[in-house]
This record gives C-alpha cells, structure tokens and sequence, in this order.
C-alpha cells in the first residue's frame, strides 16, 4: 500500500512538474512575441529614413569586455549615434548607463567616445543612474523630461527598450546599432530572451520603479 502511495505522489509530482515548466517556457515565448511583435515597425536601421527628433538616448554598456578588448556593442552604439547627430537626426545625446561604483562609469567612457568622434561637449547630457534598462527609459522621460526621443542600441535590446516606453506613453522610435558577428556574445542575446519577459513582468505585475529618479533635470535645448 505504501509502496503505491508513494508511486502515486511520485506520478503527481512528475505531472506538475511538467506542467509549471510548460507554462514558464510558454510565458517566456509568449512575452518575447508580444515585445518584438509590438514594438518592429518602431525600429529603423538606416540614417536616411529615420525620423528626426529632438534626443537622442543611448543604452549604456561597458566599453570594454571582460578579457580587456573593445564592446563591439558599445562601439556600434557610440557610431550609431554620430551618425545620427551629424546627420541632422538629433539635436542632442542622453546617455545613459551605470555608475553604481566608483571605478566603473558607463556615462563618462560613452561621452568620451563622442566627444572624441567630433560630437560637441554642450551636445551630450549624462544620466549616471540608468542601472536597468527600465531606469534608462522612464529617467529619460520622468527626470530629463524627454519623451519624443530616439533610443539607440542593437535590435535585441531595443524592442524591450520601447516596449516599456510605450507602457510609459512616450513617443520613442527606435535606431538599431550594428550587431557584432554571430556569436560574438552568445549569452548576452540568450539573457535577453529572458529579460524581455522580466519586462512584462515588471510592468504588468509588479509595477517596477526606478531604482532612483532624484531631481528633475530637464534638458533645454
């Protein structure tokens, strides 16, 4: 008898297992169609044909990898930018990174890089808070007061950039940054899959703020 009961609960226990891993893989499917799916015809990829708008918002990264060399990410954001603001396309530059610690400061190496690629010291704002994503985006709108923008990073990570955009009403097309080479970072693209459905999450469950938004600095042009 006990033998049976313990087959049994055995049995059950295998059963929902199976059933709570097919509605998460299903959940995650289902967040990642919602968000590439709502936000593609708000994403250009060539300078000619994007919109003009007043700002500019770049995603930060770190300008270089872990073993030293150059964030082929980071140089595409950086060039992708340039090309826009020499192009007419923006007036002005928001970037937007972490600088949670001392020695590392996302912000500072992305103004650098602009600086020295010509665009002009007045024409680039720093936000030091932009811990995630999400605080990137809505700083952009609650404390820069910006929200007709155009922000720029690679594909991937611009359809969650805009979905919490609009979630947060602001009028923000997208400018996709070159892509490195096929599994230049495998598990940066793979980390995304499941990024896109925190943002869901975080937008539709448990309404995720801003780790910190401070005073407003409203960029005047």
């Amino acid at each position: 008898m006990k033998k049976a009961l313990h087959k049994i609960k055995r049995i059950l226990l295998n059963k929902w297992t199976i059933i709570l891993s097919s509605v998460l893989i299903l959940f995650v499917v289902l967040s990642n169609v919602l968000i590439i799916q709502t936000t593609s015809d708000k994403i250009y990829e060539e300078v000619d044909q994007t919109p003009e708008k007043k700002i500019a918002l770049i995603l930060g990264t770190s300008r270089y990898t872990t073993w030293g060399g150059t964030n082929l990410y980071f140089k595409y954001r950086i060039r992708a930018a340039v090309d826009l603001y020499k192009n007419g396309k923006v007036k002005h530059i928001l970037v937007s990174g972490d600088n949670s610690v001392s020695n590392y400061n996302e912000p500072r190496e992305m103004r650098r890089a602009l600086i020295a690629a010509g665009i002009p010291e007045h024409a680039v704002t720093l936000d030091y808070a932009g811990f995630r994503t999400l605080d990137s985006v809505v700083r952009c709108k609650e404390v820069f007061g910006q929200e007709d923008v155009i922000i720029i990073s690679q594909r991937f990570h611009l359809e969650r950039a805009l979905f919490i955009a609009a979630d947060y009403d602001m009028d923000a097309i997208g400018f996709a940054a070159q892509d490195p080479p096929e599994n230049y970072s495998f598990k940066t693209q793979f980390r995304e899959y499941f990024a896109k459905t925190k943002a869901v999450i975080d937008l539709y469950v448990i309404h995720k703020e801003p780790k910190f938004l401070g005073k407003k600095e409203v960029i005047h042009f």
